[in-house]
């Protein structure tokens, strides 16, 4: 065990809660290297936000709460907002001197010696005496299994490799999602396909009017409520519903938006409904979400029979020298920011430091 670290406190991931929870070290006097360190395995600054298609400018994001500390200012709306929000979260970790060490896969977190916990990546092992995972769920696509799937002679792809529009130029596209990527494929797509069709398991929900603060305490406690259960998380977004915005209007009236119900099966050359109803495509664009990349936690055995995390504020129940931030609850940015703040608070607490942590 000569070639462990020893650390207080491992942050595993660096994008909107990672870099939240490392400022808030920080700012309680806790020094990058000697008493945290931050593993994220993309291979530049960005989180998730760096490997977004090119067309989803900055002034199309929706939600994008700025990192505590630093604002984004002087943004060029009509830029991609990978290159963007890349260069933010670049400034920040420079600004802020956080020290992300990338690309590290963490493989595995499993008990250690003396109360530690040991943090397995590809560049060493860390023991450390807390844990704040902040990996976020874009390395996690989910694709549903249907009937015939791997007969489909056309191309199948998820959000997570979503090109941009021009990339289906001419074709016949299928996109399955009720969501916000879902609908935003589609609008984008449409210009250049042949066909879009639109499929979804539930009627998509549009929400009319502003969207204001009770609304979102209200969305966040549905999606909390689940994880004090030990459910899987649903997104905040899931209890939402789609704005309603012109974009959206113009879509359901062009008739874009027209949804239908999820199909039986999966044919050679495209879908089959039940009743015999068929749709030919060359493309099924799978805008089925994400599900929290947590796998390299199994060793401690976190998961409730319900299949998710129990997770009271940020804290896993069944361990609490681990910490999600970004999962659940927190997994909007403005969410992230005030559970990284709250996760650092806790962990003040727990390993009973002298200095009060920061407001």
């Amino acid at each position: 065990m000569n070639d462990v670290r020893e650390v207080e406190v491992v942050v595993v991931g660096a994008g909107q809660a990672g870099l939240s929870s490392a400022y808030h070290l920080r700012r309680t006097g806790w020094e990058p290297e000697r008493d945290f360190v931050v593993l994220d395995h993309s291979p530049g600054p960005g989180g998730a936000w760096q490997f977004r298609w090119s067309s989803l400018t900055y002034g199309r994001v929706h939600g994008m709460h700025a990192l505590p500390g630093m604002e984004l200012t002087g943004a060029d709306p009509a830029r991609a907002s990978s290159e963007v929000i890349s260069e933010y979260f670049a400034r920040y970790e420079r600004t802020f001197g956080l020290r992300v060490r990338r690309p590290v896969d963490v493989r595995a977190v499993r008990e250690g010696p003396g109360g530690r916990l040991l943090v397995e990546s590809s560049a060493g092992t860390w023991a450390t005496r807390a844990l704040i995972n902040a990996t976020g769920t874009w390395d996690r696509p989910f694709w549903p299994r249907y009937r015939g799937q791997e007969t489909f002679r056309g191309r199948q792809l998820h959000t997570a490799q979503y090109p941009g529009p021009e990339a289906f130029a001419g074709q016949r596209v299928i996109v399955v999602g009720g969501g916000a990527s879902g609908t935003q494929h589609l609008l984008e797509i449409a210009p250049y396909a042949a066909a879009t069709t639109w499929v979804t398991r539930r009627p998509p929900v549009f929400r009319e009017g502003p969207f204001d603060e009770e609304a979102g305490r209200a969305a966040v406690a549905l999606v909390e409520e689940r994880v004090r259960q030990g459910l899987p998380p649903r997104s905040v977004v899931s209890v939402t519903g789609l704005p309603l915005d012109d974009a959206v209007r113009r879509g359901l009236a062009d008739g874009v938006l027209d949804r239908r119900p999820m199909f039986e099966r999966i044919t050679p050359d495209g879908v089959q409904w039940a009743d015999g109803r068929r749709v030919a495509a060359d493309v099924i664009l799978w805008a089925t979400g994400f599900r929290p990349a947590v796998d390299h936690l199994a060793p401690l055995r976190l998961r409730e029979p319900g299949g998710g995390i129990r997770v009271e504020g940020t804290r896993a129940v069944a361990d609490p020298r681990v910490h999600l931030v970004g999962y659940g609850p927190s997994a909007s940015t403005i969410g992230a920011n005030r559970a990284g703040r709250a996760a650092v608070r806790d962990i003040e607490r727990l390993l009973a430091r002298d200095e009060p942590a920061a407001a």
